[in-house]
């Protein structure tokens, strides 16, 4: 069965046993492109000779062929039911009546990307065929837009589908806020005579229909851009009565008029050259006061160091001087010896010897023999 799903993914067409006992089944696939966040419509019609009401129609998910499956809608006596994740986001939209189950898949995510298959069985029929949808979803388009005044500008809008179907109906609306009525842009109606689409209101002869409708494409191109221009354009495009919207916020940037421009330059111009002018004044009066200071500068840095050589002499005069001062301060004794005399006191007891001490200041020899002499006197 793997191989088989293999060629089915590879566009060939294959026909394989059905468990249950039924005739052989026919297996084909096809491939989808989508963006996040847009509808895609995956057929399943069966190819029968007459038209037969569908009897029962499973659409099962798989991330790949050993992935665990997982069930998006199924029908059954007249009843569709979707289920799980995809239960607000899938709907049978073929027609039941004429062998189509197709399902269209709304609001497209990056997990959603993955093999569908459809299992479809058609009324008082003992086949069941099978179809697989290889779906990618791709990144989401941006939902905003900018654009220059007096530019042009292209908004896309597409239906995918894997099934060949005429849009019907295509319309552009236009809102300048939350609470502004609404201004038809654009509208083309397959139905209308010779199919041809009009611009509306202030967009006419500004709006062109630049998509391919034979593919589901409903883009278009908004020229000569207006800062009124700026709001919310919503797309409707129709396949029969099946409807794919997008939301489109345009910002329109407004640009400095020309002269503007050229008046700024022209200051910035003048004011540059001023700019220029001041800065060599500047320098030129920069070296000038710095030639007439050096010769002061240069007297002043050697009168500081002379002022700090004296400072510096007269601190080790003073240094030298209190050191012989204090060295001249320490007094000298002498001592002087009194000899006994012979004679004797009154009392015929001999009188005492005295020794008298007297400070000799460093001085000359002729000042110490001086004060010898006066002891001796004594």
């Amino acid at each position: 069965m793997a191989s088989r799903l293999q060629q089915a993914m590879r566009g060939e067409r294959v026909s394989v046993g059905y468990p249950q006992g039924l005739p052989d089944l026919t297996v084909s696939s096809l491939k989808l492109r989508v963006h996040v966040g847009e509808s895609a419509l995956m057929g399943c019609v069966v190819q029968s000779t007459e038209e037969k009401p569908v009897d029962k129609v499973d659409w099962v998910f798989s991330k790949g062929e050993h992935a665990e499956n997982e069930y998006v809608l199924y029908y059954y006596s007249s009843l569709s039911v979707p289920t799980g994740r995809f239960q607000n986001r899938s709907r049978l939209v073929g027609d039941l009546l004429r062998n189509d189950g197709s399902l269209l898949l709304q609001d497209v995510q990056k997990a959603d990307e993955g093999i569908y298959t459809c299992e479809i069985r058609l009324k008082n029929e003992g086949s069941v065929s099978k179809k697989f949808v290889l779906l990618h979803v791709l990144p989401e388009e941006p939902k905003e837009l900018r654009v220059h005044v007096g530019d042009p500008i292209q908004m896309g809008c597409f239906f995918r589908s894997t099934e060949e179907r005429r849009v019907t109906r295509v319309n552009w609306m236009f809102s300048s806020g939350k609470h502004a009525q609404e201004e038809i842009v654009l509208s083309y109606d397959f139905n209308m005579h010779s199919g041809t689409f009009q611009g509306q209101g202030r967009f006419r002869n500004r709006v062109d229909l630049t998509g391919d409708i034979s593919r589901n494409d409903g883009s278009i191109m908004l020229q000569t851009v207006k800062k009124s221009d700026q709001g919310v354009y919503t797309c409707s495009i129709y396949l029969g009565k099946l409807e794919s919207r997008k939301t489109i916020v345009l910002h329109v940037i407004q640009d400095e008029s020309p002269r503007s421009i050229s008046t700024t330059t022209e200051t910035a111009g003048k004011q540059q050259g001023i700019l220029d002018g001041n800065q060599l004044v500047i320098i030129v009066g920069i070296v000038c006061a710095t030639l007439l200071l050096l010769p002061v500068l240069i007297l002043i840095v050697k009168k500081t160091k002379w002022n700090k050589s004296s400072v510096s002499s007269i601190a080790s005069v003073k240094s030298l001087e209190n050191k012989e001062k204090t060295s001249s301060e320490k007094h000298v004794y002498s001592s002087i010896t009194t000899w006994e005399t012979a004679e004797r006191g009154p009392s015929g007891e001999s009188e005492a010897t005295y020794m008298t001490m007297h400070p000799v200041w460093r001085s000359s020899p002729k000042a110490s023999s001086l004060a010898l002499s006066s002891a001796r006197i004594k």
